[in-house]
């Protein structure tokens, strides 16, 4: 059983005394935490990022590079100037594997919803786009709207590994249609992505060149909405080793 909030005794309201002698009711500090613990739920953050937050994003790890302390300063930034200064605009974090693209992403959205009481979702890009193809299945009672409805409508979203699904015209169909629909009605995104944001390597490529050649994000998304996203999002560049392999190996205890 919890036990009632020792403040205001479980009401969630507590009196004041103002200059006076006038008594008026305030909502408790309880209260505003369990609406911060409900937003953060209905977030879907995965259990694996739970723990991600700014305070614990590291940034002098051997191998670390100053991109990411930057990164960092930008994240916070941020989070204090929404969402006046920010103006609707949001993110995207470059950057190859390791370097804390996502953890960053979700220490923002904690932040944003407990410091500035805004409301959030995370979706994991490849999660996405199968929930949308499963919509198509008429043994699954939700209709493409309704998968992507939440989506276009979160205040501040958070999309994560864009481009890590193979490109096909239907998947450049579904990026326009969500990244369009939330540049439209202005609303906060913040996307992270393991492909440098360059247009699409113009002209055909073969034999060893092909091989080395990295794809970019204008090859994942296409050069219309990787260019949109300029728009809609200020870049944040973040280099540097692998994390996971420099510092947070898989272990037993």
């Amino acid at each position: 059983m919890v036990e009632p909030c020792p403040i205001c005794d479980g009401s969630g309201l507590r009196l004041v005394e103002r200059p006076g002698g006038i008594r008026v009711a305030q909502e408790c500090v309880c209260r505003a935490a369990r609406r911060t613990e409900r937003a953060t739920e209905q977030a879907r953050i995965p259990q694996r990022y739970a723990h991600c937050s700014l305070d614990e994003y590291v940034t002098n790890f051997a191998g670390a590079s100053r991109s990411l302390a930057s990164a960092h300063v930008m994240a916070r930034k941020f989070v204090q100037g929404y969402p006046f200064d920010t103006n609707g605009n949001g993110l995207l974090l470059t950057g190859s594997i390791g370097v804390g693209k996502t953890h960053l992403a979700v220490g923002m959205l904690q932040a944003l919803i407990s410091e500035r009481g805004a409301k959030g979702l995370f979706y994991d890009y490849r999660d996405l786009l199968k929930q949308v193809q499963n919509s198509y299945n008429r043994s699954v009672n939700e209709t493409e709207l309704e998968v992507l409805a939440p989506v276009f409508e979160a205040e501040v979203l958070v999309l994560d590994e864009l481009g890590a699904s193979k490109p096909t015209d239907w998947v450049w169909d579904t990026v326009a249609h969500i990244l369009n629909t939330r540049y439209n009605d202005r609303r906060t995104t913040i996307i992270t992505t393991n492909y440098a944001n360059l247009p699409p390597f113009g002209g055909e490529v073969s034999g060893a060149r092909a091989a080395v050649r990295e794809e970019t994000l204008g090859d994942r998304i296409g050069e219309r909405m990787r260019s949109r996203l300029q728009e809609m999002c200020v870049v944040v560049e973040m280099t540097g080793e692998d994390f996971r392999q420099k510092v947070k190996r898989a272990s037993f205890a």
